[in-house]
């Protein structure tokens, strides 16, 4: 579907005592980012708030009246966007899922527009179409002299909406300090702190394939134990950049991990017991059957040391030669 996006990152922050909240982190990446990540297919992502830096290129606008509310935020929005439906987003809810998003445009299509409920109507995570949106906006501007400092709910009371029902956790925002510390630690839950740590890295990268994480985990470990521990992201690297040689996509992914992985395994295989048959009928001696000077090879084929007095040498035995010499008598 074509849409652009409008992300309210504006407000003052009180509770966070004016700190700049869209440039605070979740998982190492802006507030911001994080919602500019779920809008990445916009026609054009649109953001009413003070200029910062971004992930990824965006249109900055303001309000006529910097920290006049939401309504005249999306309004501002409104007038640098052309696309017929349009995808409303806070800027501080680092947790929306693009199916979510998805599930918002397709359900906009029927009505004026759909918002997410989670036991409350959410209108900064919604989609709405331009024409209802516009009309509304007018009349509420005309009833009120403007809107700065509206709420929320007098758009929506005049839309015929959709309600998505959406969870809790995707429409948390941070609007404190302690909304942000509960945020950073869900990040490392776990089951969910490889998932964000990916998304992460892609988004940081770059890139977005699609990657089977269970096969890449599979494979780290197989080099792990069946090479050495280093021999883990170092493999890693390598399939990753012969993926890319080869197109990059989740297809050559899988298959140069399935390759490395194979590998992994016979190289394990080798260091495992072969199974030979032991010799039979005792050892054969290492050294010859002789020893230099006549004496017999012992059972491991060392030569007995000459001057032995069992050894059958003749003589005395050659002093070492750091051996002391006895006094010298005179003739």
């Amino acid at each position: 579907m074509e849409y652009d996006a409008i992300v309210i990152a504006g407000g003052r922050a009180r509770r966070l005592g004016g700190a700049d909240k869209p440039a605070l982190t979740v998982g190492g990446r802006t507030l911001l980012d994080r919602v500019l990540a779920v809008c990445r297919d916009a026609g054009r992502t649109v953001v009413v708030g003070p200029r910062r830096p971004t992930g990824r290129p965006v249109t900055w606008t303001r309000e006529e009246r910097a920290g006049s509310g939401p309504l005249a935020a999306l309004d501002a929005g409104l007038r640098r966007t052309s696309a017929p439906t349009l995808l409303v987003l806070g800027g501080d809810q680092p947790f929306v899922r693009p199916s979510t998003t998805a599930r918002l445009l397709a359900a906009a299509a029927a009505r004026e527009g759909a918002l997410a409920h989670d036991g409350r109507d959410q209108p900064l995570l919604g989609a709405y179409r331009r024409e209802p949106l516009e009309r509304e906006l007018a009349l509420l501007a005309a009833e009120h002299g403007g809107l700065d400092h509206l709420p929320l709910r007098l758009l929506t009371a005049g839309l015929e909406l959709a309600r998505v029902p959406t969870a809790p956790a995707e429409t948390a925002d941070c609007d404190t300090w302690d909304d942000l510390d509960a945020a950073r630690a869900r990040i490392r839950e776990h089951g969910r702190v490889l998932e964000e740590w990916m998304n992460a890295a892609k988004e940081e990268l770059g890139i977005d394939p699609d990657v089977d994480t269970d096969l890449l985990l599979d494979l780290a470990r197989d080099a792990a134990h069946g090479v050495a521990r280093p021999a883990a992201p170092l493999t890693t690297f390598l399939v990753g950049y012969a993926a890319a040689s080869r197109g990059g996509g989740a297809e050559q992914i899988a298959e140069a991990a399935r390759t490395a992985a194979a590998l992994a395994e016979r190289w394990a295989a080798e260091g495992m017991p072969t199974g030979r048959p032991e010799p039979t009928g005792g050892t054969e001696p290492t050294g010859g059957t002789e020893a230099t000077g006549g004496a017999e090879a012992s059972s491991t084929g060392a030569a007995a040391p000459e001057g032995d007095a069992e050894s059958g040498a003749s003589g005395p035995a050659e002093p070492a030669l750091d051996a002391p010499r006895p006094p010298e008598t005179p003739d």
